[in-house]
């Protein structure tokens, strides 16, 4: 069983997802942070559960979708590190 450490620049894309969507509903927005944050729980007991992220053709680079948002994570070891959240119309630059 892996151990999800999420990054301080995953963690500011959820923050700025959650303040973009509370312009129109602070509701929602909160749902969707929560929602965000706790998708990955699955991958300490799962951590192949989501796809290989095509940009950067690396199977150890996965991610998982929670609506239109790509969780992206890096398995390293017993670690699975929550690299990025980003909109899945969002271009991402391979690494």
């Amino acid at each position: 069983m892996g151990k999800v450490i999420w990054s301080p620049a995953a963690l500011a894309d959820v923050d700025s997802i959650a303040e973009y969507v509370a312009r129109d509903s602070p509701g929602r927005a909160a749902l969707l942070a929560t929602r965000l944050v706790e998708a990955p729980d699955l991958l300490a007991s799962f951590p192949r559960t989501g796809r290989m992220i095509p940009e950067f053709g690396n199977p150890s680079r996965r991610e998982i979708f929670v609506g239109p948002y790509r969780i992206m994570y890096w398995i390293r070891g017993d670690a699975i590190w929550i690299t990025g959240v980003v909109h899945g119309s969002r271009q991402v630059k391979s690494q």
